[in-house]
């Protein structure tokens, strides 16, 4: 299972309508579940959230700045990879707030998508549409160019 935390609900109709069509795409290849958890006026409050809706098997991988990056056809590789190890992928998406260093610390890795700062629904597309992207180039599939 691909499992996402997200600290916030989503607002926009077009985010909405981008994240409902990537999670129908990835469905068809693997079993996604986004999990959105409150966001809250401070980021201890944010991590007990959090840590709710984790579980010991659970695979994490934050989503930071600071983390590693890849090309497309390398993030589809790692998740290949991963998958001969674990069952449970969690990616964690953090608030404006960030991720406290409790849960930084429960991640085996984190991975960065860019040095910019993204809009938190925006970068939850980002996410979809990359892991949808890995699927298909595992596949040997026309859409990654």
């Amino acid at each position: 299972m691909i499992k996402i935390i997200c600290v916030g609900k989503i607002k926009e109709n077009y985010l909405k309508d981008l994240i409902e069509d990537y999670t129908k795409r990835i469905n068809k290849y693997h079993k996604l579940e986004i999990i959105e958890v409150k966001d809250e006026d401070s980021e201890y409050k944010e991590q007990e959230n959090i840590l709710k809706v984790i579980t010991p098997k659970d695979y994490i991988i934050t989503l930071e700045i600071e983390g590693n990056t890849y090309t497309s056809e390398e993030f589809s590789e790692h998740i290949d990879k991963l998958f001969l190890k674990t069952n449970n992928i969690t990616f964690i998406i953090g608030s404006s707030l960030g991720l406290s260093d409790a849960i930084k610390k429960l991640a085996k890795e984190s991975i960065s998508f860019s040095k910019l700062t993204f809009p938190h629904g925006l970068f939850r597309g980002i996410l979809l549409e990359q892991i949808y992207r890995s699927f298909k180039i595992l596949n040997h599939e026309t859409y990654h160019k």
